[in-house]
């Protein structure tokens, strides 16, 4: 076999191990990237209390606060679970609806000014205040708890759709229509495909949100889920259980917020932050 010919079947054998590099490289990057990030996280957290003696009723180790959870895993697994699907539910409601009524404002324009300031009063109503009257009308039920997470969601999700609706460029609305585009065929191939980035900006926003209304609903009454522990540990001023409560919901507003910025970064390639 001569030099070429085996240079040549090495490059081929090296190739599917490239392109696995290069398939596989990036997001295991990142993903050690956050684990190294949170291993120092937890090490300083670690060190500092140690270090300057802090008390632990103003900031526990970080060990002791995770030797805890492990201690009553089932609770805080059944209030994580809980807590997501409440979330979940309204924020793909809330998402949804705000869509569809951002793509209605844009179309119907009446319609945005006699609704829109309607939906602007609701959302200077306290988050409280509005969640104690859910409770009376739905009980203490998961759907409560959910409608309260819409409530949230949906507002920024229907002002940023309306935006990102007007950004199009009306000569590429023009030539489009030039070619017999129907208003659906507009809709679906320009309007709504250059209005994603700024819907994924409100998405990103009412994953947040949607985590803080489902666990302030929680806190009018129920027998699981994050604002539950949450507000047992106020109750019994276990500061140690408040921490274990904190970092369980900052695990799920983490996860669903990047579960969000990938579905971005799939859908939206030409805009997605990088």
């Amino acid at each position: 076999m001569t030099s070429g010919s085996t240079a040549l079947l090495i490059g081929d054998r090296e190739r599917p191990e490239r392109s696995l590099t290069v398939l596989l490289g990036p997001p295991l990057r990142k993903i050690l990237r956050l684990l190294v990030g949170l291993a120092i996280a937890a090490l300083v957290w670690e060190g500092v209390v140690v270090l300057l003696g802090i008390k632990p009723h103003y900031l526990p180790r970080l060990s002791t606060i995770l030797a805890t959870m492990a201690a009553t895993p089932r609770a805080y697994v059944d209030g994580f679970l809980r807590t997501l699907a409440e979330t979940l539910i309204g924020f793909v409601t809330g998402g949804g609806f705000g869509v569809l009524i951002g793509v209605a404002f844009f179309r119907l324009r009446a319609l945005r000014e006699m609704a829109f300031p309607i939906f602007v009063v609701s959302q200077t109503i306290p988050v409280i205040a509005f969640g104690a009257l859910v409770v009376l009308w739905f009980g203490n039920t998961l759907l409560a708890k959910a409608v309260i997470a819409f409530y949230l969601t949906f507002f920024p999700v229907t002002v940023n759709t309306l935006l990102g609706l007007e950004s199009v460029d009306p000569k590429q609305v023009a030539l489009m229509r030039s070619f017999g585009a129907s208003n659906r065929q507009l809709l679906l191939r320009l309007q709504l495909p250059t209005a994603l980035p700024q819907i994924f900006v409100a998405l990103r926003l009412a994953s947040s949100l949607s985590l803080v209304g489902a666990i302030v609903g929680e806190w009018f009454g129920d027998t699981t889920g994050l604002g539950v522990l949450l507000l047992q540990a106020m109750y019994t001023e276990n500061v140690i259980a408040i921490w274990g409560a904190l970092l369980a919901s900052a695990l799920l507003g983490t996860g669903f917020y990047a579960v969000v910025a990938a579905a971005e970064r799939r859908l939206v390639f030409w805009g997605a932050e990088q």
